[in-house]
């Protein structure tokens, strides 16, 4: 994921994790974790959320984690925080729909600056914010998630239709784990935005993002043998 905004999508770019930070985390002890799991397998970006943390928390994990993000050229966005992302000089910001507007958020970060919105289960949202210059559009929850309670359960169809539809990226959420996304990946997902499924995994969070990043090639190998 490029900090520079971009309109379209080239269909042949493969699929890539979106890590989201754990609800609650001491950023000085997750910096070496996150460190471990950026390094074992390609990730596009990682969100900050703390929705329960106050401001200095939110900037103090900033500041700890952002450089450990941009050393790997990975982006590094905040939640809900369009103005603490501009102050911050984060890579940009998501917006939900109880959050900023898409309007309020963009003149906030600047037309360089990486823009997402939650669009739950709704078409209809995801068409207006992509319409507006919004830079990815996220649905879900696909699966049930021990992190939140969803406002919404969205089928993998709906990612078929955008991906057919749409150049603007979609961004898949909700629950999703090294065992179950696959059905997101062949629907033809941009990006998988995982949370429990990487930092609570068994063998450790650098052994999920390996084992994601083998299950997102698995499709482009079956794709190669198949052509003749």
């Amino acid at each position: 994921m490029s900090p520079e905004h971009s309109d379209a999508r080239d269909d042949e770019q493969r699929c890539r994790l979106y890590l989201i930070t754990p609800p609650a985390l001491d950023p000085d002890a997750f910096a070496d974790t996150l460190a471990a799991a950026l390094d074992a397998g390609d990730v596009g970006c990682l969100q900050l959320r703390l929705k329960d943390a106050d401001d200095a928390a939110v900037r103090h994990a900033s500041q700890i984690l952002m450089p450990v993000c941009h050393a790997r050229d990975v982006a590094f966005l905040i939640n809900d925080r369009p103005d603490l992302a501009a102050e911050l000089g984060a890579d940009g910001v998501h917006v939900g729909a109880e959050d900023a507007s898409y309007k309020d958020a963009r003149r906030l970060v600047g037309d360089g600056a990486i823009v997402g919105v939650s669009c739950y289960d709704s078409r209809h949202r995801a068409m207006v914010a992509a319409d507006a210059g919004a830079d990815y559009v996220a649905f879900g929850a696909f699966f049930d998630t021990p992190t939140k309670q969803p406002r919404s359960r969205a089928e993998p169809d709906l990612l078929r239709w955008w991906h057919e539809l749409a150049t603007v990226p979609g961004v898949a959420i909700g629950g999703i784990t090294v065992d179950n996304c696959d059905v997101l990946i062949e629907a033809g997902v941009d990006f998988l935005a995982v949370i429990a499924g990487v930092w609570n995994h068994g063998d450790g969070p650098a052994a999920a993002v390996a084992a994601f990043n083998r299950k997102i090639e698995s499709p482009r190998k079956d794709q190669e043998t198949d052509t003749p």
